[in-house]
Protein backbone atom coordinates (compact mmCIF):
# COMPACT_ATOMS: atom_id res chain seq x y z
CA UNK A 1 0.00 0.00 0.00
CA UNK A 2 1.53 3.31 -1.10
CA UNK A 3 1.17 6.25 1.30
CA UNK A 4 1.36 9.74 -0.17
CA UNK A 5 3.57 12.46 1.28
CA UNK A 6 0.40 14.42 2.08
CA UNK A 7 -0.91 11.60 4.30
CA UNK A 8 2.42 11.43 6.13
CA UNK A 9 2.43 15.19 6.72
CA UNK A 10 -1.18 15.14 7.90
CA UNK A 11 -0.59 12.28 10.36
CA UNK A 12 2.52 13.99 11.70
CA UNK A 13 0.46 17.08 12.56
CA UNK A 14 -2.15 14.95 14.33
CA UNK A 15 0.49 13.60 16.70
CA UNK A 16 0.49 16.90 18.59
CA UNK A 17 -3.14 17.74 18.05
CA UNK A 18 -3.45 20.52 20.65
CA UNK A 19 -0.32 22.30 19.43
CA UNK A 20 -1.49 22.11 15.81
CA UNK A 21 -4.98 23.39 16.68
CA UNK A 22 -3.57 26.38 18.58
CA UNK A 23 -1.29 27.21 15.65
CA UNK A 24 -4.21 27.00 13.23
CA UNK A 25 -6.26 29.32 15.46
CA UNK A 26 -3.44 31.87 15.50
CA UNK A 27 -3.32 31.87 11.71
CA UNK A 28 -7.13 31.96 11.56
CA UNK A 29 -7.27 35.11 13.70
CA UNK A 30 -4.78 36.84 11.41
CA UNK A 31 -6.81 35.76 8.36
CA UNK A 32 -10.06 36.92 9.99
CA UNK A 33 -8.58 40.38 10.65
CA UNK A 34 -7.33 40.65 7.07
CA UNK A 35 -10.61 39.62 5.44
CA UNK A 36 -12.70 41.80 7.76
CA UNK A 37 -10.42 44.80 7.26
CA UNK A 38 -10.34 44.69 3.47
CA UNK A 39 -14.03 43.73 3.36
CA UNK A 40 -14.82 46.83 5.41
CA UNK A 41 -12.69 48.99 3.13
CA UNK A 42 -14.55 47.74 0.06
CA UNK A 43 -18.01 47.80 1.65
CA UNK A 44 -17.65 51.27 3.20
CA UNK A 45 -16.40 52.87 0.00
CA UNK A 46 -19.12 51.15 -2.08
CA UNK A 47 -21.87 52.23 0.35
CA UNK A 48 -20.55 55.79 0.55
CA UNK A 49 -20.39 56.13 -3.23
CA UNK A 50 -23.93 54.74 -3.54
CA UNK A 51 -25.29 57.16 -0.93
CA UNK A 52 -23.61 60.08 -2.69
CA UNK A 53 -24.89 58.98 -6.11
CA UNK A 54 -28.39 58.59 -4.68
CA UNK A 55 -28.42 62.21 -3.53
CA UNK A 56 -29.01 63.21 -7.14
CA UNK A 57 -26.94 66.39 -6.87
CA UNK A 58 -23.24 67.22 -6.63
CA UNK A 59 -23.41 70.24 -4.31
CA UNK A 60 -25.49 71.49 -1.44
CA UNK A 61 -25.86 75.15 -0.50
CA UNK A 62 -26.79 75.84 3.14
CA UNK A 63 -26.81 78.83 5.46
CA UNK A 64 -23.45 79.65 7.02
CA UNK A 65 -22.67 77.65 10.12
CA UNK A 66 -20.75 74.58 11.20
CA UNK A 67 -19.50 72.66 8.15
CA UNK A 68 -20.12 69.36 9.95
CA UNK A 69 -23.78 70.28 10.34
CA UNK A 70 -23.89 70.94 6.61
CA UNK A 71 -22.30 67.59 5.83
CA UNK A 72 -24.79 65.86 8.14
CA UNK A 73 -27.69 67.68 6.47
CA UNK A 74 -26.36 66.53 3.13
CA UNK A 75 -25.60 62.89 3.88
CA UNK A 76 -27.65 61.89 6.89
CA UNK A 77 -30.78 63.98 6.62
CA UNK A 78 -29.77 66.05 9.63
CA UNK A 79 -31.57 69.12 10.86
CA UNK A 80 -29.27 72.12 11.00
CA UNK A 81 -32.11 74.63 11.10
CA UNK A 82 -30.36 77.70 9.72
CA UNK A 83 -32.31 79.51 7.04
CA UNK A 84 -31.52 81.33 3.82
CA UNK A 85 -33.72 83.20 1.39
CA UNK A 86 -35.48 81.36 -1.43
CA UNK A 87 -34.21 83.93 -3.95
CA UNK A 88 -30.77 82.34 -3.68
CA UNK A 89 -32.11 79.23 -5.43
CA UNK A 90 -33.34 81.36 -8.33
CA UNK A 91 -29.96 83.11 -8.50
CA UNK A 92 -28.05 79.81 -8.60
CA UNK A 93 -30.39 78.37 -11.25
CA UNK A 94 -29.34 81.15 -13.64
CA UNK A 95 -25.67 80.12 -13.54
CA UNK A 96 -24.50 78.60 -16.88
CA UNK A 97 -22.91 75.53 -15.24
CA UNK A 98 -26.12 74.54 -13.45
CA UNK A 99 -28.26 71.76 -14.89
CA UNK A 100 -30.90 72.07 -12.18
CA UNK A 101 -31.59 73.07 -8.58
CA UNK A 102 -34.03 71.73 -6.01
CA UNK A 103 -34.93 73.80 -2.90
CA UNK A 104 -35.42 71.98 0.40
CA UNK A 105 -36.82 72.94 3.77
CA UNK A 106 -36.49 70.68 6.80
CA UNK A 107 -38.45 71.07 10.04
CA UNK A 108 -38.47 69.16 13.32
CA UNK A 109 -41.30 68.78 15.83
CA UNK A 110 -41.67 66.71 18.98
CA UNK A 111 -43.91 63.69 18.45
CA UNK A 112 -45.23 62.20 21.74
CA UNK A 113 -46.32 59.06 19.87
CA UNK A 114 -42.75 58.02 19.01
CA UNK A 115 -41.62 55.46 21.56
CA UNK A 116 -42.35 55.40 25.30
CA UNK A 117 -41.08 58.92 25.99
CA UNK A 118 -41.72 60.38 22.55
CA UNK A 119 -39.26 61.52 19.92
CA UNK A 120 -38.68 63.96 17.10
CA UNK A 121 -40.39 63.83 13.72
CA UNK A 122 -38.43 65.26 10.79
CA UNK A 123 -40.18 66.61 7.72
CA UNK A 124 -38.54 67.49 4.43
CA UNK A 125 -40.25 69.97 2.18
CA UNK A 126 -39.40 69.43 -1.49
CA UNK A 127 -40.44 70.85 -4.84
CA UNK A 128 -42.67 68.27 -6.60
CA UNK A 129 -41.32 69.44 -9.99
CA UNK A 130 -37.54 69.42 -9.41
CA UNK A 131 -36.98 66.92 -6.59
CA UNK A 132 -38.30 63.81 -8.44
CA UNK A 133 -36.07 64.69 -11.42
CA UNK A 134 -33.02 64.93 -9.16
CA UNK A 135 -33.83 61.63 -7.46
CA UNK A 136 -35.11 59.62 -10.39
CA UNK A 137 -34.09 56.37 -8.65
CA UNK A 138 -36.96 56.79 -6.15
CA UNK A 139 -39.77 54.40 -7.09
CA UNK A 140 -43.24 54.15 -5.60
CA UNK A 141 -44.60 51.12 -3.82
CA UNK A 142 -47.99 52.77 -4.25
CA UNK A 143 -49.29 56.24 -5.11
CA UNK A 144 -47.34 59.17 -6.52
CA UNK A 145 -45.87 62.62 -5.76
CA UNK A 146 -47.92 65.62 -4.65
CA UNK A 147 -50.43 67.27 -6.95
CA UNK A 148 -49.34 70.88 -6.19
CA UNK A 149 -46.51 72.85 -4.44
CA UNK A 150 -48.84 73.73 -1.51
CA UNK A 151 -51.06 70.64 -1.43
CA UNK A 152 -51.99 69.19 1.99
CA UNK A 153 -50.34 65.91 0.99
CA UNK A 154 -47.42 63.77 2.09
CA UNK A 155 -45.21 61.00 0.73
CA UNK A 156 -43.72 58.47 3.14
CA UNK A 157 -40.41 56.68 2.79
CA UNK A 158 -40.65 52.90 3.12
CA UNK A 159 -39.51 52.69 6.76
CA UNK A 160 -41.46 55.79 7.80
CA UNK A 161 -44.64 54.21 6.43
CA UNK A 162 -43.89 50.96 8.29
CA UNK A 163 -43.26 52.84 11.54
CA UNK A 164 -46.35 55.02 11.26
CA UNK A 165 -48.43 52.15 9.77
CA UNK A 166 -49.72 54.34 6.96
CA UNK A 167 -51.18 53.52 3.57
CA UNK A 168 -52.14 55.66 0.59
CA UNK A 169 -55.38 57.46 1.36
CA UNK A 170 -54.78 57.70 5.13
CA UNK A 171 -54.78 61.05 6.92
CA UNK A 172 -51.66 61.99 8.89
CA UNK A 173 -51.62 64.53 11.73
CA UNK A 174 -48.54 66.76 12.01
CA UNK A 175 -47.74 66.91 15.76
CA UNK A 176 -47.89 70.30 17.52
CA UNK A 177 -49.49 71.90 14.44
CA UNK A 178 -52.74 69.90 14.56
CA UNK A 179 -52.88 69.92 10.78
CA UNK A 180 -53.85 66.83 8.79
CA UNK A 181 -52.34 65.91 5.44
CA UNK A 182 -53.28 63.10 3.11
CA UNK A 183 -50.86 60.26 2.34
CA UNK A 184 -50.62 60.17 -1.47
CA UNK A 185 -47.58 57.96 -1.92
CA UNK A 186 -45.32 55.38 -0.26
CA UNK A 187 -41.83 54.84 -1.68
CA UNK A 188 -40.14 51.52 -2.21
CA UNK A 189 -37.16 50.59 -0.03
CA UNK A 190 -33.94 52.24 -1.22
CA UNK A 191 -31.49 51.43 1.57
CA UNK A 192 -30.81 55.16 2.03
CA UNK A 193 -31.90 57.85 4.51
CA UNK A 194 -34.89 58.51 2.24
CA UNK A 195 -36.54 55.37 3.65
CA UNK A 196 -37.12 57.11 6.99
CA UNK A 197 -38.11 60.50 5.55
CA UNK A 198 -41.58 62.09 5.50
CA UNK A 199 -41.83 64.32 2.43
CA UNK A 200 -44.17 67.28 2.09
CA UNK A 201 -44.57 69.95 -0.62
CA UNK A 202 -42.16 72.76 0.18
CA UNK A 203 -44.96 75.33 0.03
CA UNK A 204 -46.95 73.34 2.60
CA UNK A 205 -43.98 73.17 5.01
CA UNK A 206 -43.37 76.92 4.64
CA UNK A 207 -47.03 77.65 5.33
CA UNK A 208 -47.56 75.19 8.21
CA UNK A 209 -44.36 76.14 10.05
CA UNK A 210 -44.54 79.87 9.29
CA UNK A 211 -41.23 80.13 7.44
CA UNK A 212 -42.31 81.74 4.18
CA UNK A 213 -39.59 82.34 1.60
CA UNK A 214 -37.06 80.38 3.68
CA UNK A 215 -34.94 77.31 2.84
CA UNK A 216 -32.53 75.07 4.73
CA UNK A 217 -30.79 73.64 1.68
CA UNK A 218 -30.47 73.88 -2.10
CA UNK A 219 -29.37 70.83 -4.08
CA UNK A 220 -27.38 71.66 -7.22
CA UNK A 221 -26.93 69.37 -10.20
CA UNK A 222 -24.03 70.52 -12.37
CA UNK A 223 -23.75 69.97 -16.13
CA UNK A 224 -21.39 67.15 -17.17
CA UNK A 225 -19.05 69.40 -19.15
CA UNK A 226 -18.95 72.16 -16.50
CA UNK A 227 -15.82 73.28 -14.67
CA UNK A 228 -16.98 72.32 -11.18
CA UNK A 229 -13.95 73.82 -9.41
CA UNK A 230 -14.48 77.21 -11.08
CA UNK A 231 -18.22 77.13 -10.40
CA UNK A 232 -17.66 76.14 -6.78
CA UNK A 233 -15.21 79.01 -6.28
CA UNK A 234 -17.81 81.44 -7.62
CA UNK A 235 -20.47 80.01 -5.28
CA UNK A 236 -18.29 80.86 -2.28
CA UNK A 237 -18.90 84.54 -3.07
CA UNK A 238 -22.61 84.22 -2.30
CA UNK A 239 -23.43 86.12 0.91
CA UNK A 240 -24.43 84.27 4.11
CA UNK A 241 -24.26 80.80 2.59
CA UNK A 242 -21.72 77.99 2.39
CA UNK A 243 -21.22 75.43 -0.33
CA UNK A 244 -20.69 71.77 0.52
CA UNK A 245 -19.25 69.73 -2.33
CA UNK A 246 -19.81 66.00 -2.52
CA UNK A 247 -16.17 65.63 -3.45
CA UNK A 248 -15.14 67.47 -0.27
CA UNK A 249 -17.43 65.39 1.90
CA UNK A 250 -16.31 62.13 0.35
CA UNK A 251 -12.61 63.00 0.53
CA UNK A 252 -12.88 64.10 4.16
CA UNK A 253 -14.69 60.94 5.21
CA UNK A 254 -12.38 58.64 3.23
CA UNK A 255 -9.32 60.39 4.72
CA UNK A 256 -10.60 59.64 8.20
CA UNK A 257 -11.40 56.06 7.21
CA UNK A 258 -7.97 55.65 5.60
CA UNK A 259 -6.27 56.80 8.80
CA UNK A 260 -8.21 54.24 10.80
CA UNK A 261 -7.50 51.61 8.14
CA UNK A 262 -3.73 52.15 8.39
CA UNK A 263 -3.89 51.61 12.14
CA UNK A 264 -5.95 48.44 11.80
CA UNK A 265 -3.70 47.21 8.99
CA UNK A 266 -0.72 47.65 11.30
CA UNK A 267 -2.48 45.48 13.86
CA UNK A 268 -3.23 42.90 11.15
CA UNK A 269 0.44 42.80 10.11
CA UNK A 270 1.46 42.29 13.73
CA UNK A 271 -1.09 39.46 13.99
CA UNK A 272 0.38 37.87 10.84
CA UNK A 273 3.94 38.13 12.21
CA UNK A 274 2.84 36.57 15.50
CA UNK A 275 1.07 33.78 13.62
CA UNK A 276 4.19 33.30 11.49
CA UNK A 277 6.38 32.97 14.58
CA UNK A 278 3.89 30.47 15.99
CA UNK A 279 4.10 28.37 12.84
CA UNK A 280 7.91 28.40 12.84
CA UNK A 281 7.94 27.47 16.53
CA UNK A 282 5.48 24.61 16.02
CA UNK A 283 7.32 23.11 13.05
CA UNK A 284 10.76 23.53 14.65
CA UNK A 285 9.61 21.74 17.79
CA UNK A 286 8.18 18.99 15.59
CA UNK A 287 11.50 18.64 13.77
CA UNK A 288 13.49 18.48 17.02
CA UNK A 289 11.16 15.85 18.45
CA UNK A 290 11.43 13.74 15.28
CA UNK A 291 15.18 13.90 14.71
CA UNK A 292 15.59 10.13 15.07
CA UNK A 293 12.64 9.50 12.77
CA UNK A 294 14.07 11.86 10.15
CA UNK A 295 17.47 10.18 10.53
CA UNK A 296 15.92 6.74 9.91
CA UNK A 297 14.11 8.05 6.80
CA UNK A 298 17.37 9.43 5.42
CA UNK A 299 19.22 6.20 6.20
CA UNK A 300 16.54 4.34 4.21
CA UNK A 301 17.26 6.47 1.15
CA UNK A 302 15.21 9.64 1.65
CA UNK A 303 16.95 12.66 0.18
CA UNK A 304 17.32 15.99 1.95
CA UNK A 305 14.90 17.44 -0.63
CA UNK A 306 12.29 14.80 0.33
CA UNK A 307 12.53 15.76 4.01
CA UNK A 308 12.37 19.44 3.04
CA UNK A 309 9.17 18.83 1.04
CA UNK A 310 7.58 16.85 3.89
CA UNK A 311 8.19 19.52 6.54
CA UNK A 312 7.24 22.31 4.13
CA UNK A 313 3.99 20.53 3.31
CA UNK A 314 3.14 20.31 7.01
CA UNK A 315 3.62 24.07 7.26
CA UNK A 316 1.37 24.69 4.25
CA UNK A 317 -1.37 22.44 5.67
CA UNK A 318 -1.35 24.43 8.91
CA UNK A 319 -1.47 27.79 7.11
CA UNK A 320 -4.12 26.86 4.56
CA UNK A 321 -6.33 25.33 7.26
CA UNK A 322 -5.93 28.47 9.34
CA UNK A 323 -6.68 30.64 6.31
CA UNK A 324 -9.88 28.73 5.54
CA UNK A 325 -11.01 28.90 9.17
CA UNK A 326 -10.19 32.64 9.30
CA UNK A 327 -12.14 33.49 6.14
CA UNK A 328 -15.03 31.39 7.42
CA UNK A 329 -14.98 33.34 10.70
CA UNK A 330 -14.98 36.62 8.76
CA UNK A 331 -18.02 35.53 6.72
CA UNK A 332 -19.92 34.38 9.80
CA UNK A 333 -19.12 37.52 11.85
CA UNK A 334 -19.56 40.05 9.01
CA UNK A 335 -22.91 41.21 10.41
CA UNK A 336 -21.46 41.64 13.91
CA UNK A 337 -18.53 43.60 12.46
CA UNK A 338 -21.02 45.81 10.59
CA UNK A 339 -22.88 46.61 13.84
CA UNK A 340 -19.66 47.39 15.73
CA UNK A 341 -18.41 49.71 12.97
CA UNK A 342 -21.69 51.63 12.98
CA UNK A 343 -21.35 52.18 16.74
CA UNK A 344 -17.76 53.43 16.41
CA UNK A 345 -18.05 55.69 13.36
CA UNK A 346 -19.81 59.07 13.60
CA UNK A 347 -21.18 58.64 10.08
CA UNK A 348 -21.85 55.29 8.49
CA UNK A 349 -23.49 55.06 5.06
CA UNK A 350 -26.50 52.85 4.47
CA UNK A 351 -26.19 49.30 3.24
CA UNK A 352 -23.64 46.66 4.21
CA UNK A 353 -20.35 48.09 5.50
CA UNK A 354 -18.47 44.79 5.19
CA UNK A 355 -18.40 43.44 1.65
CA UNK A 356 -16.55 40.13 1.36
CA UNK A 357 -16.15 39.07 -2.26
CA UNK A 358 -14.70 35.80 -3.65
CA UNK A 359 -11.65 37.68 -4.93
CA UNK A 360 -10.94 38.94 -1.40
CA UNK A 361 -11.18 35.42 0.02
CA UNK A 362 -8.79 34.08 -2.63
CA UNK A 363 -6.37 36.97 -2.05
CA UNK A 364 -6.35 36.28 1.70
CA UNK A 365 -5.71 32.58 1.12
CA UNK A 366 -2.90 33.58 -1.23
CA UNK A 367 -1.34 35.81 1.45
CA UNK A 368 -1.67 33.06 4.04
CA UNK A 369 -0.08 30.58 1.62
CA UNK A 370 2.87 32.92 1.09
CA UNK A 371 3.19 33.24 4.86
CA UNK A 372 3.22 29.45 5.05
CA UNK A 373 5.89 29.18 2.36
CA UNK A 374 8.06 31.73 4.13
CA UNK A 375 7.49 30.24 7.58
CA UNK A 376 8.38 26.74 6.46
CA UNK A 377 11.72 27.52 4.81
CA UNK A 378 13.93 27.48 7.91
CA UNK A 379 12.34 24.46 9.70
CA UNK A 380 12.37 22.48 6.43
CA UNK A 381 16.00 23.40 5.79
CA UNK A 382 16.86 22.43 9.37
CA UNK A 383 15.16 19.07 8.95
CA UNK A 384 16.92 18.44 5.62
CA UNK A 385 20.33 18.94 7.29
CA UNK A 386 19.75 16.28 9.94
CA UNK A 387 22.53 13.66 9.76
CA UNK A 388 21.16 10.11 10.02
CA UNK A 389 23.85 8.48 12.18
CA UNK A 390 24.22 11.43 14.58
CA UNK A 391 20.46 11.69 15.14
CA UNK A 392 20.07 7.94 15.77
CA UNK A 393 23.07 7.78 18.14
CA UNK A 394 21.93 10.87 20.05
CA UNK A 395 18.51 9.37 20.61
CA UNK A 396 20.01 6.02 21.71
CA UNK A 397 22.40 7.81 24.09
CA UNK A 398 19.55 9.76 25.64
Amino acid sequence: MKISIFQVAYKNLLRKRTRSILTVLGIALAGWVLVSLFGFNKGYETSLNRDIDNLGFQMLVVAKGCPYEAATLMLKGGTGLKYMKQEIADQIAREPEVDGVTPMLMQVVFDPNKGESGGFAVYQGVDPKTFPKMKSFLKFKEGNWFSAPEAAETVFGYEAAELEQREVGDMYLIPEKNIEVKVVGILERTGTQDDGTIFLPIGTVQKVFGVRNELTGIGIKVKKDADIAKFEARMYNLPDVQVVSLTQVKNTIMTLVSTARVMVLSIALIAILIAMMGVINTILMSVMERRQEIGILKSMGAMASDIFKLIWLETLILCLTGGLVGTGMALVTAKVTDILVRKLLPYAPSGSLVKIEPGLVLATLGIVTLVGLASGIYPSWKAGRVRPLESIRSEEAS
